[in-house]
């Protein structure tokens, strides 16, 4: 029997570290929207430094020379220093909680070995992304390197969720599904699907746009428009599909569910997401690409999926 204090100190524990890894993304999307990703040249350290600089003077004369890759014609910007260095800071602390969140999993070795076993799966994976981490500097901000550090991130979320859901499974478990259509789930499915290729669309353009973003010298934002490739105007028609879906969904909870279920915060959540990361697309495309809306967008189209799943998670533990 898992002692239920524990049940209670691990699920905070877990819900912090996921709170802790969306952050960590909104801050990565704020670094590439701010063209910041080589704000730091080099890795683990800073221009050579454990804390970087605050001014050039602080830099030897010949940084330019020493840290030519990314710097050979940019001046010292201690803006897009910090940031960056914001960042690492943010993926060492994302460590030390994943770390803490498998040595806490050891209490289910007693009860449910695969809450241990998946935390520290993720352990590993984190460690994983540090050194994609620093391959992305390595690379000079290789696009391709970029989304596979992205890419990972959600994955890591994502089962983090699912070990946070299994270990109050026995919480989750009085929920009675059988309340729902019986394609909820089916739906569901689909609906988490198209997230994941609304996320994939969404990398190629981010990618497309930081070409631009070069090109102009990340400057004259209303003309960037101009050159969004054609993947740009289908990831903006399939959010249509994918808000009508999410609200179809929502709305069989509504109706299904007391306004004090869980399950009914969880479906106000969901569909306030999609809002908010239409809101933040539609801002992209028509006011100049606001660089206030890119992590914004990120971080929205990265808590969909991890809301969807997390109800998908929460439906399969409940009554049927």
């Amino acid at each position: 029997m898992i002692d239920e204090q524990a049940v209670r100190s691990f699920r905070r524990l877990a819900i912090v570290t996921i709170v802790a890894v969306y952050f960590l993304i909104l801050v990565g999307g704020i670094v590439r929207a701010s063209g910041a990703g080589m704000g730091c040249p080099d890795w683990p350290t800073c221009f050579g430094q454990w804390i970087p600089p605050t001014e050039e003077a602080q830099l030897p004369a010949d940084y330019h020379e020493r840290y030519a890759i990314g710097y050979e014609n940019t001046q010292f910007n201690p803006v897009k220093t910090w940031t960056e260095y914001l960042n690492r800071l943010s993926g060492a602390t994302i460590g030390v909680l994943i770390f803490l969140t498998a040595w806490r999993s050891r209490t289910y070795l007693k009860g449910d070995k695969a809450v241990f076993y998946l935390s520290l799966t993720v352990f590993g994976l984190v460690g994983f992304q540090g050194w994609l981490g620093s391959t992305v500097v390595a690379s000079n901000l290789k696009p391709a390197i970029i989304t596979l550090h992205m890419l990972l991130a959600l994955f890591i979320v994502a089962l983090l969720i699912y070990i946070l859901a299994r270990s109050q499974k026995m919480y989750l478990g009085y929920l009675d599904a059988s309340k729902l259509p019986n394609k909820f789930n089916g739906l569901l499915v689909a609906a988490m699907l198209m997230t994941l290729l609304q996320v994939i669309m969404g990398t190629q353009v981010r990618e497309a746009v930081d070409m631009i973003a070069n090109e102009h010298a990340y400057i004259d934002r209303q003309y960037w428009r101009d050159d969004f490739p054609i993947i740009f105007y289908v990831h903006r028609s399939f959010s249509s599909i994918i808000l009508f879906t999410n609200a179809w969904l929502v709305w069989k909870i509504f109706q299904a569910f007391d306004k004090t279920a869980l399950i009914f915060k969880v479906g106000s959540l969901l569909i306030g997401l999609v809002s908010i990361a239409i809101i933040a697309g539609i801002s992209l495309d028509r006011l100049g690409v606001p660089p206030v809306a890119q992590p914004i967008h990120l971080l929205m189209a990265n808590l969909i999926f991890g809301v969807q799943f997390f109800l998908y998670i929460y439906l399969k533990y409940s009554k049927q």
